[in-house]
């Protein structure tokens, strides 16, 4: 039987009653409203009062994810420690979370994944009363349905080792970041507004050096400044209140605000744009090798960042080559160039792509998110890990290596044969498995073209 950790402030900080609680989440998004022509966050951070105090600035952020339903699978969240002292970040002893509204079952192969991390403890204890975290549970349920959650309690630690927690698990676009924390606390309104307006800024700056007196979630939120700036992530502020606002007494108030972490403006052109790019980046550069004139502009700074990608070619429906790269190591502009050329010329299962052949093949681009490691014990727990249709998979033994891009789940989609034919491609054995094998998986962006091209 897995372990759950049972709802621990229903009835306090938000309804008990399951009827009663779905609909006043419902109604808090509801006047939040849904953002229209936003790109889709990254991360979030959110409030963590009664629902009667935060939960309509905490809707303000939830509303932003509607459009993320069936697209948003794991939510890694972190929120402080009020009752328990801690050392570092605290993954709780559960492989289950309850509220009113259902369990939310825990992305156990990525909280081991952090296990080896000094930072990072398990503590039943952090968690059993912890608020901060429970109270985001009921809108993410409702929000985006079924979904993995990997919690962490944060206690004493510093915004880098947060920091090296989040890249750990950093993912892709099947994986959303939320932040807990409140603002200021128990000030007057009107110094309260003053003192809150200073913290919006900082954040607004990715400047990671707000202290406790500004947000009692300062060293998780800290953190994500951090990573935020290293991934090109840009904040916008959602909402900004406080409790006199909404049920408070404006002689003790605390603030609220809610933020959501985007891409920065130049990459966050929409997706069928940067794809269109990448294609015709991959098709042109193939073309040029057989003789055929064509140029793109890349003077896109996107173009320049660095990006790992694969590069895939089909003519008639069956693979004609595909060759790529696991790990960011030149500017994207020129990974998925030296990828097409590859694909088209040096895939050894195939002869250098024809003149005659050209116009009938289909490119397709995928775009890696960084490899994050299965920490798995044996074969049984690396199946049990795997995310069909979600995960692209590297395996490694010895000098043994081999990857299966998302995209290959659809021929071979039950994940005991989706790892036999990986651990055949790396030239093992269907049944191969001992102790050093290690194992990795990350996520992708794939686009397209939509047939045969005419050049």
């Amino acid at each position: 039987m897995p372990t759950i950790r049972p709802a621990a402030v229903a009835g306090l900080f938000y309804p008990d009653n399951p009827i009663e609680l779905k609909r006043t989440v419902a109604d808090l998004l509801a006047h939040a409203g849904a953002e229209a022509a936003r790109p889709a966050p990254k991360a979030l951070i959110v409030p963590h009062a009664g629902y009667i105090y935060s939960g309509a600035v905490a809707a303000s952020a939830y509303s932003a994810l509607a459009d993320l339903r069936g697209r948003i699978h794991r939510v890694v969240l972190l929120g402080p420690t009020h009752r328990v002292p801690l050392r570092g970040l605290a993954l709780p002893e559960a492989e289950r979370f309850a509220t009113p509204l259902g369990e939310v079952p825990l992305d156990c192969a990525g909280m081991q994944a952090l296990a080896g991390l000094p930072q990072v403890v398990r503590s039943a204890a952090a968690h059993q009363m912890e608020h901060s975290l429970e109270v985001q549970l009921p809108f993410l349920q409702q929000v985006l349905g079924d979904f993995q959650l990997l919690p962490l309690a944060v206690g004493d630690a510093s915004a880098a080792e947060v920091a090296e927690v989040l890249e750990q698990v950093w993912g892709g676009g099947e994986t959303l970041i939320v932040i807990s924390s409140d603002l200021s606390h128990f000030l007057p309104d009107a110094l309260a507004r003053q003192v809150d307006g200073e913290t919006v800024k900082a954040i607004l700056a990715l400047n990671p050096h707000l202290n406790h007196e500004q947000a009692c979630g300062a060293t998780p939120v800290n953190g994500l400044l951090l990573a935020a700036k290293r991934h090109g992530l840009h904040p916008v502020a959602l909402d900004v209140r406080n409790s006199s606002d909404t049920a408070g007494d404006p002689e003790r108030v605390v603030g609220y605000a809610a933020f959501a972490f985007q891409p920065e403006a130049d990459s966050d052109r929409p997706d069928a744009e940067k794809g269109a790019t990448l294609l015709k980046l991959a098709r042109t550069e193939i073309a040029s090798k057989l003789g055929h004139p064509g140029v793109v502009s890349t003077q896109s700074d996107w173009l320049a960042e660095p990006g790992a990608t694969f590069v895939t070619l089909t003519r008639q429906g069956e693979l004609r080559g595909c060759i790529g790269t696991l790990e960011a190591h030149r500017p994207l502009g020129v990974d998925v160039r030296e990828n097409a050329v590859a694909a088209a010329f040096r895939d050894p299962r195939f002869m250098p792509l024809s003149h005659t052949e050209f116009d009938e093949i289909r490119v397709e681009v995928s775009l890696l998110s960084p490899t994050e490691p299965l920490a798995v014990a044996d074969e049984a727990a690396a199946l049990a890990a795997l995310r069909p249709h979600v995960d692209g998979v590297v395996f490694e033994y010895g000098h043994y290596r081999s990857t299966f891009l998302p995209q290959v789940w659809e021929q071979l989609p039950k994940p005991a044969e989706f790892l036999a034919h990986l651990k055949r491609k790396a030239g093992l054995p269907a049944d191969f498995w001992a102790e050093q094998v290690k194992l990795s998986r990350y996520t992708v962006s794939k686009w397209k073209e939509e047939g045969p091209h005419e050049q």
